[in-house]
């Protein structure tokens, strides 16, 4: 029976990104992944951590993302930014486009960043974060593929499709952020509930047959359900529309047709939009950026939580005190390490 391990953030990041190396990524790619995979150990999101790599790789042995190309800005100066992930990872896409759309939205007030054709795993809140210390205030979103069911409905057609939000705050360590996926739950913490035996919550999702379930087996053979019953189906139909059919790229539906499978990271587009509270506020009283901090100060002030506080209490720790990883994810990593791409089916 093997022991955890305990690694530096630094360390963990290493040793992922040796795994990408080794499976063929070029350094872009594989230091952009391993940054947010590292990101969701570091700040306790197990479903968004080193769980993820295995899929990373199946994918590319699968032949459905390209590890090796080179992400292409498009920019013509206007508020529409767009990259074209030419089939790779959406992160480094991301990292290329970050820059140039924080600044495009300081100038013009508002800008959009489009990314195209790129396989999406990770989580959304390092990108709003990310935009966040570049000073704007940013709302990221995505599809997925079809393991949703519509709200009424009883066949997966929606995607998880993740939402998330950015604000700056004084202290640039703890911007306002949320990040959540439009079902009641990740698709990824159905897996995890499947992998440790456990019963998920009911309300959570149907079977093959649209019975309600708590059997996550059955929840990844039938369809996941939209949080908040309509609302949540209205929110995540559109991010259908605007991050599939208004930038030009795939749906949850055309994506999982794509790729025949949900064992793979799915492929569709991204899109992101960027604000400056300063050029919206320009010319009104008082400064938005202070204003803000009354108003969270006070929800903060009624003991209630503010999103993502979980998240850095966890980050300041893991920062000092290094990340745990279990006996069974310490092995799985020296797995992949020494078999890269042999490692997976």
């Amino acid at each position: 029976m093997g022991e955890s391990v305990n690694l530096s953030v630094e360390a963990l990041k290493g040793r992922v990104e040796t795994i990408f190396r080794k499976a063929g990524l070029s350094q872009d790619h594989a230091s952009t992944l391993a940054a947010v995979i590292v990101a969701g150990e570091r700040d306790g999101c197990k479903s968004h951590g080193v769980y993820r790599i295995e899929g990373c790789l199946r994918t590319v042995k699968a032949g459905k993302v390209v590890p090796d190309v080179k992400p292409v800005l498009r920019d013509d100066g206007s508020a529409v930014v767009r990259v074209e992930a030419g089939g790779g990872y959406s992160c480094a896409g991301f990292e290329l486009g970050a820059p140039v759309l924080a600044e495009r939205a300081k100038k013009l007030g508002i800008a959009a960043l489009v990314i195209n054709d790129c396989t999406h795993f990770s989580a959304l809140w390092p990108e709003v974060e990310r935009l966040a210390a570049l000073g704007v205030a940013a709302i990221a979103m995505c599809p997925s593929y079809a393991t949703v069911a519509p709200s009424g409905g009883k066949e997966p057609l929606l995607g998880t499709n993740p939402f998330a939000f950015g604000w700056p705050r004084v202290d640039p360590a703890q911007p306002y952020v949320f990040d959540f996926a439009t079902s009641v739950a990740a698709r990824g913490e159905i897996e995890l509930y499947r992998r440790e035996g456990r019963q998920l919550p009911e309300g959570w999702a149907v079977d093959s047959e649209g019975r309600p379930t708590t059997d996550p087996e059955a929840a990844l053979a039938g369809a996941m359900l939209p949080f908040g019953g309509h609302k949540g189906s209205a929110i995540s139909t559109m991010i259908e529309l605007l991050a599939g059919t208004m930038i030009g790229d795939f749906t949850s539906s055309e994506a999982l047709d794509f790729l025949g499978t949900t064992t793979l990271a799915p492929r569709h587009g991204e899109l992101i939009i960027a604000m400056s509270p300063q050029r919206f506020a320009a010319g009104r009283p008082g400064d938005p950026f202070a204003r803000a901090e009354v108003l969270l100060e006070a929800i903060a002030g009624q003991g209630a939580r503010l999103p993502s506080q979980r998240r850095f209490a966890a980050r300041k720790r893991t920062l000092s005190e290094g990340i745990t990883l279990t006996a069974a994810e310490a092995a799985q990593l020296d797995r992949l390490e020494a078999l890269g791409l042999d490692a997976v089916a």
